[in-house]
């Protein structure tokens, strides 16, 4: 999910009030439910709807995908099958909004198919029949297929004929989380655009600019756990965004309200772990472990936190041109902390290593807390 107006003025930062369509079934095309959203629903709506991009110029961190559509449209190269692939929450959807819109398509010629939920050989049939009707006030009728890989292997079959021939006022949008279970006869008749994930600075740069909009003041600190818990996603961070404003009127966001909102593990927590590594204390790593399991921690985000601070200790150590770039990354709280920890001899390559295994463990572990412990005990087998 991306937001206007990044790249422009922190001031010129505004949210898009737009028309949205419903799914609806490929077997009944013409039905649709229009919400239209205005000044008095604003308030009620999701963040994410909210910054929603409206034109390409919004998009931000696709340029790889908006770029070659914009040159196609100023050149009215119109392909007739294109498939966006990425993981969730990067705008595909919106991305295939925008376009449609710039081809000229009107709302009535715009159709929206769930393909997770209308994925049978019928559902594709009956939209097959339907393309060859005539748009009803615009050049294109378009087609935007959500979860396409989702369809069924005679959907797929079914839906060929019709991706490799279909009239010259029919365009296909695929869109898809899984690029590897679209098929390669499908993919051979598309035109193919990945969308990237965005960095961790590129979405804490839009997580404190959407808070300043709606009148908060997030730390740098709470704004980078906030594009942690993200995970990637421009959705799932205004997501997490929007469950911290929950609970606050407005004002300074500390990244202990983040914290305490979002059910994130605390900072004293990562910093026992990695202060007991550092003074070389097996015995107080396992007891923090122990004390952050049975705080209802997070492990799999616990780990991930332990080994930021654990990166940001041997940088602060063995980087000493990078400090500055350090103190503005970590922030005031957790720059002099990680410093200290820097000028005790425990922490080394080898222990970002062995909680490296760990990471690569904990997906399959039984008991979430035990790879963190085998790591304690990997480290401290002399002990």
């Amino acid at each position: 999910m991306q937001i206007p107006d990044l790249k422009t003025e922190e001031g010129n930062l505004r949210p898009q009030v737009r028309n949205d369509r419903s799914s609806f079934s490929a077997a009944s095309p013409g039905r649709r439910a229009l919400f239209c959203y205005t000044r008095s629903t604003m308030a009620h709506q999701s963040l994410y709807r909210t910054y929603r991009p409206a034109a390409f110029a919004d998009v931000v961190g696709q340029e790889q995908v908006t770029k070659p559509l914009e040159e196609a449209v100023k050149s009215k190269s119109i392909g007739h099958a294109y498939l966006f692939a990425g993981s969730r929450g990067l705008g595909k959807t919106s991305v295939a909004r925008i376009f449609a819109n710039a081809i000229g398509c009107t709302g009535n010629d715009l159709y929206e198919i769930d393909a997770a939920s209308n994925n049978s050989v019928e559902d594709i049939r009956a939209l097959a029949e339907g393309v060859y009707t005539l748009p009803f006030s615009s050049p294109y009728k378009v087609y935007i297929l959500d979860e396409v890989h989702m369809l069924s292997k005679g959907a797929w079959n079914a839906f060929l004929k019709t991706l490799e021939e279909p009239p010259a006022h029919a365009v296909f949008i695929l869109a898809t989380t899984e690029l590897e279970k679209v098929p390669e006869t499908v993919q051979s008749r598309c035109q193919v655009f990945e969308f990237k994930k965005p960095t961790r600075a590129v979405l804490t740069k839009m997580i404190s600019l959407v808070a300043k909009k709606e009148g908060y003041t997030l730390a740098s600190d709470a704004a980078e756990l906030v594009a942690m818990l993200a995970g990637g996603s421009y959705r799932d961070a205004l997501s997490v965004l929007q469950k911290v404003f929950a609970g606050v009127a407005a004002g300074t966001l500390s990244r202990e309200m983040v914290e305490a909102a979002t059910g994130a593990p605390k900072r004293e927590q990562v910093h026992a772990l990695v202060s007991a590594l550092a003074e070389g204390e097996r015995s107080k790593a396992l007891a923090a472990i122990e004390n952050a399991a049975k705080a209802d921690a997070d492990m799999k985000l616990f780990l991930e936190l332990v080994l930021e601070a654990l990166r940001g200790t041997l940088l602060i150590r063995y980087a000493p041109d990078l400090r500055e770039a350090l103190e503005a990354e970590l922030g005031a709280d957790e720059f002099p902390a990680l410093e200290k920890f820097a000028k005790e001899k425990g922490i080394t390559h080898t222990t970002m290593l062995a909680f490296l295994t760990a990471a690569n463990r904990i997906r399959y572990a039984p008991i979430p807390a035990l790879p963190l412990e085998l790591a304690v005990l990997e480290l401290f087998k002399d002990q």
